[in-house]
């Protein structure tokens, strides 16, 4: 099959790697997320190909996230996108658990900072208003994929006290203070190196970055969220 299989690829106009790379990708729908692929050894051995064509295909699908390397492990299969509707009320956590997934969210640092110019008119504040910002990470079945960044008036730090982690949105509406989002930025860029170690993801693959605005159900601003999530795991879906 291996010498067969060289000799159809040879004959195409692409570059051999790029044929390689299509059966490849093909390929990964019968595998679960967190598989490894066979050695490469056995892999160029299979299609016939030396290792260095087979290193070239497997980077394609590297730099556009369908596989990560891991260092004294081998090739790893990672998760397909998931949709996440971005309505008015949507909560992260909640929709997610109805997707039948594992969600965890995890409180990485609190502190105390200023409000920027941007910031302020936001939320009705002067510049250079203290505020308070909780930094979560958020794991599907366990695996790393969105740090949040919210920031609040200082006022609300003391109901803010209790909060060790889970859902936010959940938290603060059990405190009598529903939020709705009404503003939505979505953009992209690569991320940081500190962003990249705990999201576990490749620094050249670009992270979705979503600025949102949420409200109370007055429609006084009270909550900006910087969210930074894996671009292989996420497809936002604006729900009207």
């Amino acid at each position: 099959m291996g010498a067969f299989l060289s000799m159809q690829l040879s004959r195409q106009d692409e570059p051999v790697y790029r044929e390689l790379a299509d059966v490849l990708r093909r390929e990964l729908a019968d595998y679960q997320a967190g598989d490894f692929l066979p050695a490469e050894v056995q892999l160029a051995e299979r299609f016939g190909v030396n290792r260095h064509t087979l290193r070239r295909a497997i980077d394609e699908l590297v730099f556009e996230g369908s596989l990560l390397r891991r260092q004294g492990k081998g090739t790893q299969v990672l998760e397909r996108p998931l949709i996440y509707p971005m309505a008015a009320d949507s909560a992260y956590s909640q929709l997610l658990s109805d997707q039948g997934l594992d969600v965890e969210a995890l409180l990485l640092k609190r502190r105390y900072c200023f409000a920027s110019r941007e910031e302020a008119q936001h939320l009705g504040l002067a510049e250079m208003a203290p505020m308070i910002e909780l930094q979560t990470l958020r794991k599907l079945d366990h695996q790393p994929v969105s740090l949040i960044r919210h920031r609040y008036c200082a006022s609300h730090a003391p109901m803010l006290a209790d909060y060790t982690g889970g859902s936010l949105r959940q938290y603060l509406s059990e405190r009598d203070l529903p939020l709705t989002r009404t503003l939505s930025l979505i953009g992209a860029r690569l991320p940081s190196r500190e962003e990249a170690a705990l999201l576990m993801m490749p620094r050249h693959l670009p992270a979705l970055s979503v600025f949102t605005l949420s409200c109370d159900r007055d429609g006084r601003p009270v909550e900006l969220a910087q969210t930074t999530s894996r671009s292989d795991r996420f497809q936002y879906q604006v729900v009207t």
